[in-house]
């Protein structure tokens, strides 16, 4: 039975917090388990249910738990560490890791670029694109939420045939249309989830999303694809190696 100390000076909610990261540092709540629900924590550690939620509010924060909307609160992954040194896809980097990747298609089509988005990918207006927006997973896991555009007049017909749910897009492009992207100009701001975002990761809204842009080139120095991805912040981290390079 697990005992608090009231006479303690240190709040109940801190106990309960050093009580359950025990718990997860022997083993006894796993990573990607769901913890006992606050009525039932408060139960057994005999304390009011408010309290338990201060601790567990806490340990959101800190990244030690997650929340998934409408199934309760988990212990977290071991965050994401992505490289920013090389250009991979979302599946050869899960793969790497020993993930299961899979993938969800939200849309698909063939659209015309608007004035905007042109001028990252450096067409004219209304030319068409290839619009895929995909929800990415690592062993069933919300991940990412992916929208992507790709010049159309490289990859003609690539939405005929192909599951992209399944399927690689950077191994198609290699080898059904021998388009190879070499490089990519890639861009980072932290900024809250949207309601939409939040259930389509299954996390709380306004939780903090890793919002990434990127503009890839093929081997022939164009644009082909522009890329806007929103990550789940608790569980991702991007590392960079950085070389001093000094000025003469």
């Amino acid at each position: 039975m697990i005992v608090l100390d009231a006479n303690s000076s240190k709040p109940l909610y801190e106990q309960i917090k050093e009580y359950i990261l025990r718990q997860i540092q022997s083993g006894t709540y796993v990573h990607g388990e769901r913890i006992p629900s606050e009525r039932s924590l408060s139960e057994t550690l005999n304390v009011n249910r408010l309290t338990v939620k201060k601790a567990l509010d806490e340990l959101v924060q800190a990244g030690h738990l997650s929340v998934q909307i409408g199934k309760g609160t988990y212990v977290s992954q071991p965050k994401f560490d992505l490289q920013l040194e090389t250009l991979t896809s979302f599946t050869e980097e899960m793969t790497r890791r020993g993930q299961r990747p899979s993938s969800r298609v939200l849309s698909a089509g063939v659209l015309p670029v608007t004035l905007a988005d042109a001028r990252k990918l450096s067409i004219p207006p209304g030319e068409p694109v290839v619009m895929l927006v995909r929800l990415r997973l690592a062993d069933d896991v919300p991940m990412a939420i992916e929208r992507l555009q790709f010049v159309a007049s490289h990859c003609p017909g690539i939405l005929d045939g192909h599951d992209f749910s399944r399927e690689s897009l950077y191994e198609v492009l290699l080898h059904e249309y021998g388009v190879q992207l070499i490089r990519a100009e890639q861009s980072i701001e932290a900024r809250r989830a949207t309601s939409e975002e939040s259930r389509l990761l299954e996390i709380m809204p306004n939780d903090p999303i890793l919002d990434m842009t990127r503009v890839t080139y093929s081997t022939s120095g164009q644009r082909v694809e522009y890329t806007r991805s929103a990550y789940c912040g608790s569980r991702y981290k991007f590392q960079a190696v950085l070389k001093y390079n000094p000025t003469h």
